[in-house]
């Protein structure tokens, strides 16, 4: 099978994250519930994945980093923690419904008030609908950095720009920038960045957290045990305690830490521009392709390595299953949980097929993706 839907989990991982998986889980106890050496080495083991996070993403301290199963619970706390009833909150069309469903669950059920600024018909923002969207209650800009069907980039400088200008806290979802893009939680005054594991980051599924900007303070979406303070009635308030009640995956996480450190020593940019460098081979060859439609900005270089199309009215799982069963090619098609990006894309019925790339992805690989697309094309 060639592996192209890097964007829903990346099935190639370094050789160290396997290794790390299967060392911790024969070696590692469980951290904070001991002092013998297997719970010791089990907390070494989390600590230093904070330390390497924090490193990626310029965070202050690495007691700020929480670790949770993965962006969908990091959103959820993020916006369960810090929004109240009474609060505005302004978010975009080309958000996941991880951050969607929250938001909608809290205007349902809370009051929360909900702008969602639309996006165009090459899935970009007018920045300055933000600026006019904002309120007396208005409390938080909550937006992903990077489209999970298109790949464009979100400026985050100009949005943080604004944030600042207003007093509002900026909330990002890096799910499919992390790992990617360098992101400095400091230089983009970035309050709670949300990120997976699983995708660029390297990391075993059911890994992921958040970075939370010293000072800001989020109500748990959980409480219980936490290996501290075990007379204490309420939860522990230090971080990153406060937000991790229950014992931590310390195998996923060991194998996390090590996809962090391959991303830190091979850098992340020579990394970045491979899997840009395959992609734009990708996007150049198949747009010549008569009957097919490519979606997403590509008038610059800055991007996710995504390129999502149709052909023709065909539907796209049918082509998704074409491309599987008789060509060995993994896609992804349909609506990728982001419902409101595919109505301003005019792709609601019929979806799109996401090729999607990692630095593990061959030229070959491509070039036999573009031949695939180039007969299912002939044979109409």
């Amino acid at each position: 099978m060639i592996y192209l839907d890097n964007s829903a989990t990346t099935l190639k991982k370094p050789a160290v994250v396997i290794e790390a998986v299967t060392n911790a889980l024969s070696q590692l106890g469980n951290s904070g519930r001991g002092v013998h050496e297997d719970s010791l080495k089990s907390s070494e083991v989390i600590f230093q994945t904070r330390q390497a996070l924090c490193r990626l993403f310029n965070g202050e301290q690495a007691r700020q980093i929480v670790f949770t199963s993965g962006a969908t619970e990091s959103l959820n706390l993020a916006i369960e923690g810090m929004l109240f009833g009474n609060d505005h909150v302004i978010t975009t069309a080309l958000e996941h419904n991880s951050v969607l469903r929250p938001l909608y669950r809290m205007q349902k059920e809370k009051g929360l008030m909900l702008t969602i600024i639309p996006a165009d018909k090459q899935g970009n923002l007018d920045y300055s609908d933000f600026e006019a969207a904002i309120k007396e209650q208005t409390k938080a800009i909550i937006v992903t950095h990077a489209s999970n069907v298109t790949g464009n980039i979100v400026d985050l400088e100009k949005i943080s720009g604004i944030c600042e200008k207003h007093g509002l806290y900026l909330i990002v979802d890096a799910s499919q920038s992390a790992g990617i893009l360098s992101i400095d939680v400091q230089a983009l005054k970035i309050d709670l960045l949300c990120f997976t594991g699983h995708k660029s980051l390297y990391g075993p599924q059911g890994t992921g957290g958040l970075y939370v900007r010293p000072g800001i303070s989020l109500r748990p979406l959980k409480v219980g045990g936490s290996g501290i303070d075990t007379f204490n009635p309420q939860h522990p308030t230090s971080f990153p305690t406060a937000l991790e009640a229950g014992t931590l995956n310390g195998h996923g996480i060991a194998g996390l830490g090590a996809g962090v450190h391959y991303l830190l020593d091979q850098t992340l940019e020579k990394l970045s521009q491979e899997s840009g460098r395959i992609s734009k081979l990708f996007y150049e060859e198949v747009s010549k392709i008569d009957d097919l439609i490519v979606y997403g900005d590509f008038s610059t270089n800055q991007r996710c390595p995504i390129v999502s199309l149709n052909l023709g009215q065909r539907d796209s799982a049918e082509i998704s299953d074409l491309l599987s069963y008789e060509y060995g090619i993994a896609t992804r098609s349909g609506g990728h949980c982001a419902p409101l990006m595919h109505e301003a894309l005019g792709t609601k019925e019929q979806g799109v097929v996401r090729f999607s790339f990692s630095s593990f992805t061959t030229e070959h690989e491509i070039w036999e993706a573009i031949a695939a697309l180039q007969k299912i094309s002939q044979k109409g």
